[in-house]
């Protein structure tokens, strides 16, 4: 089944670190500049989305679901790919949980397939 987001086994296994900590988890995407380009990471719900924000999906970490949103004006941007979190070492945004961790979370790229965009239902 197509999807529009998931995640390296880096990020599966910071984002397990993280979940112990803090409970279950969220993403959200801005259009904003800065740390508002950067996926930032909630303790779920801590975020709040609305009506100008579209849920991409769920990353699985060991079978519990991790929502991942983006804001609808970026989402025009890239709704043709799909995004994978990634995990480098670097600073993190100081509103992400990631940030004293000595690392960031990031996004890699790719087109979608033809096949994907038709699964699902862009084509």
């Amino acid at each position: 089944m197509a999807d529009r987001v998931g995640l390296t086994p880096e990020a599966a296994d910071l984002l397990r670190r993280l979940r112990d900590q803090h409970g279950p988890l969220m993403f959200h995407q801005s259009g904003g500049c800065c740390d508002g380009s950067a996926p930032m990471c909630y303790p779920d719900g801590e975020f709040r989305t609305g009506g100008s924000d579209v849920r991409l999906g769920e990353l699985d970490v060991d079978g519990q679901p991790v929502p991942f949103w983006m804001s609808e004006s970026q989402y025009e941007y890239w709704k043709h790919t799909h995004l994978t979190v990634d995990v480098v070492p670097g600073r993190g945004s100081g509103f992400s949980l990631e940030a004293p961790e000595g690392v960031r979370f990031l996004i890699r790229s790719r087109l979608l397939t033809d096949a994907e965009l038709t699964e699902l239902g862009e084509l």
